[in-house]
């Protein structure tokens, strides 16, 4: 089983790659400032899977919400993960793991 700081190190990776992915395209204008990130945490784990990346995120100023998933089936977590996206003032990174990075879809 993973360790708490193995996952803190997993989380940080892959929202560094989602944050270094976007610049990567070419910007006409000033690139978008995501100040919201929403993590969906995997299977057989809660939100709390986040509490170690949650305040290292916080303290840099970004908004910050960890979706509690039912994990009853794909449909519901999709559902909640969706309704957790809606509520979000601006632009948002999505960051995800596990049960959550395999039934993400873009909208």
């Amino acid at each position: 089983m993973k360790t708490v700081k193995e996952w803190t190190v997993v989380a940080v990776s892959t929202l560094s790659l989602a944050l270094m992915t976007c610049r990567v395209r070419a910007q006409t204008s000033s690139p978008v400032q995501a100040r919201n990130i929403v993590l969906v945490h995997g299977a057989w784990a809660d939100g709390s899977s986040w509490s170690e990346v949650i305040p290292r995120l916080q303290a840099a100023g970004l908004h910050v919400t960890a979706v509690q998933n039912p994990l009853t089936s794909v449909e519901d977590s999709v559902a909640e993960t969706r309704r957790v996206l809606a509520v979000q003032d601006g632009p948002t990174v999505l960051v995800a793991h596990s049960w959550g990075d395999g039934f993400w879809q873009p909208a």
